[in-house]
């Protein structure tokens, strides 16, 4: 995981649930753009409870 995203679980979930709302229409270009894996990504937050769901665009 890249050092300048958030390492805290819960302000991993605001900071990538904004980018999901504001910036991309999905995980995948979140994802592509910034380089992240997203195995590992869902990977993490799934460890506390949060899941995607791709029709609503956000972690919940």
């Amino acid at each position: 995981m890249r050092t300048d995203i958030p390492s805290d679980p819960l302000i991993l979930l605001s900071f990538v649930n904004t980018k999901l709302r504001d910036q991309y229409a999905s995980l995948d270009a979140l994802c592509d753009d910034l380089q992240l894996s997203r195995q590992d990504l869902q990977r993490r937050l799934s460890e506390v409870g949060f899941e995607y769901d791709p029709g609503q665009n956000r972690f919940w």
